[in-house]
């Protein structure tokens, strides 16, 4: 069996915390589109040294929220079918050309005709809910069971047409919104290969940063970040193991929110940790992901958390948003999650100053402990789920799946080397196959997560200092993505909520040379309607949120 020592994390230059934020929000390699030349570079003609004009100052619908696009329909000044027309567009220009995003792998062919019964039920007074007529993009691992794929990214799953749609897409359905297409993503989640690039698929190729088109756009929900930020559909969803959500949203300058696992159904979606998976909204503000919450709730016999989601269920997550919720708050400051930057530093400071002057009490320090021995034993939990929910998912997929296991997938990987594995490799599938059917060691690894997570972590951090959340910095700068050596992460921190299971909102901060920076945050289970009210209070007091330029590079 394969097994990572202590001097060999520190031989890499990456700590066991590092290590496993990598595996879990990062892949990529830059398939070269052909009018771009060797380096990745867009031709003179796509992209100016500045940045790229998209007419965005002529377009009326530029990131309008989903309450406005509702109010347009409803007075007869925009219709589903042009506004989803109008996304298709903006995807041709900006995604598969000009700047060359690679954000979406797969538009809905179904999308327009959709939209068109959108419209014709709107007209006859038949409103299905609160999304009715909204486009919606969703990550390339969650099922939907119609002319689209769902692949994790993988060519294994290359002809694979779900039999059933997931939870959320039912949901999603049934709350009257426009499956718009499938997003990229970090191949299977990102857990693959130690060495790995954010945002890149064997099936995708690699999503860009919008921001700055060679900065990473983290992952492993990249398609979504990249694609929401753009402006190419109103909301999106993606998925979180850890750090899978909170860090793409903040690097592309978007709010993030991981609810507490159970909230959503887990059905239909790929996995990797039955214990850490959650589907979340990525939105450009905290009320477009309040409103995306509620509608996708609901107890789904498929996965036996979501019934724990039920206690929220008549939560209006909107209506509860309060721009004064701040005022009167404790919020505690996880210092030893920044110091990784100083220009990181200087923006946080900035964001805890507006949290004080909005009337919150700051706790500073309030560190969670325990952060540089969590991330072993949660790896080895990771390990064992994934093996044992991959091989259950896989071996529910039609005939046009050949791949029934990991060990299949480890095999076909081999068998495509030349395409599934040009700059990085395996290592990760390799170790989860490796694993055996003894549960004694897996079930002392989650007991040692849960521990710290949740009972010397969170939850006593927030008893300690009589807390209603903590904040931290969510990322660093978005760094040059690398094919030969991998992601190059230095700051942000995901792994307690994630491991706790707790909910984690990210909203934008400010930026640091131009490249989005965010603030999360975090607290106790089933405290999601708190986090977005504070999130929303603190977006209202600094309107820290910028537009992408799509700028070619760093000054």
């Amino acid at each position: 069996m394969t097994t990572f020592k202590s001097s060999e994390f520190t031989a890499r230059g990456v700590n066991r915390r590092e290590f496993l934020h990598r595996t879990l929000t990062t892949g990529a390699v830059l398939l070269v589109p052909a009018h771009l030349g060797a380096t990745g570079a867009p031709a003179a003609n796509a992209v100016s040294r500045s940045g790229v004009s998209t007419r965005q100052d002529q377009d009326e619908l530029f990131e309008l929220s989903v309450a406005e696009l509702v109010d347009r329909m409803e007075k007869g000044a925009v219709t589903s079918r042009a506004l989803t027309q109008r996304y298709l567009d903006r995807i041709e220009a900006l995604d598969r050309s000009g700047p060359t995003l690679r954000s979406v792998v797969e538009v809905n062919p179904d999308a327009l005709a959709i939209a068109d019964e959108r419209d014709t039920e709107r007209k006859a007074g038949r409103i299905r809910g609160p999304l009715h007529g909204i486009p919606v993009l969703i990550k390339d691992n969650i099922d939907t069971a119609d002319r689209m794929k769902t692949t994790a990214g993988s060519l294994a799953l290359a002809d694979h047409t779900a039999a059933r749609d997931a939870f959320v897409v039912y949901r999603l359905r049934e709350a009257g919104a426009v499956l718009l297409g499938k997003t990229n993503l970090s191949e299977w989640a990102n857990f693959r290969s130690t060495r790995s690039s954010s945002g890149w698929s064997a099936r995708g190729g690699q999503t860009r940063n919008p921001y700055v088109l060679d900065r990473n756009p983290c992952g492993s929900s990249a398609g979504t970040g990249s694609a929401i930020s753009t402006d190419l559909a109103t909301v999106g969803i993606g998925t979180e193991t850890d750090g899978s959500i909170i860090c793409p949203a903040a690097i592309n300058g978007l709010v993030g929110v991981k609810p507490t696992v159970g909230l959503w159904s887990r059905s239909g979606i790929i996995p990797i940790s039955a214990s850490q998976d959650t589907a979340e909204p990525m939105a450009r503000t905290v009320t477009d992901a309040a409103a995306l919450l509620a509608p996708l709730m609901g107890n789904d016999p498929r996965d036996a958390m979501s019934a724990r989601g039920m206690r929220a269920a008549s939560s209006d997550f909107v209506a509860s948003l309060n721009a004064s919720s701040l005022k009167g708050a404790r919020i505690g400051v996880a210092r030893s999650t920044a110091g990784f930057n100083p220009d990181v530093d200087k923006v946080f400071g900035e964001a805890l100053a507006a949290i004080r002057n909005a009337g919150a009490t700051i706790v500073d320090p309030a560190n969670i402990a325990g952060g540089d021995t969590i991330g072993e034993p949660e790896f080895d939990v990771l390990l064992y789920e994934f093996k044992e929910g991959l091989n259950a998912y896989l071996s529910t997929t039609g005939p046009s799946v050949k791949v029934k296991s990991l060990k299949d997938v480890i095999a076909f990987n081999e068998r495509e080397r030349e395409r599934e594995m040009p700059w990085f490799g395996q290592e990760i599938l390799i170790r989860a196959q490796e694993k055996t059917p003894t549960k004694a060691a897996y079930r002392k690894a989650r007991a040692e997560c849960i521990r710290l997570s949740r009972t010397l972590g969170i939850d006593a951090t927030l008893a300690k200092h009589k807390l209603d959340a903590i904040v931290l910095p969510s990322n660093q700068p978005a760094w040059t993505t690398d094919h030969l050596n991998g992601d190059h992460f230095t700051g942000g921190s995901t792994t307690f909520a994630a491991v706790a299971g707790y909910p984690s909102v990210t909203v934008p901060m400010g930026v640091v040379h131009e490249l989005p920076i965010g603030i999360s945050f975090v607290g106790p289970a089933w405290s999601d309607q708190l986090l977005m009210s504070l999130a929303y209070a603190f977006e209202q007091a600094t309107k820290a949120r910028r537009s992408p330029k799509f700028l070619r590079t760093v000054g």
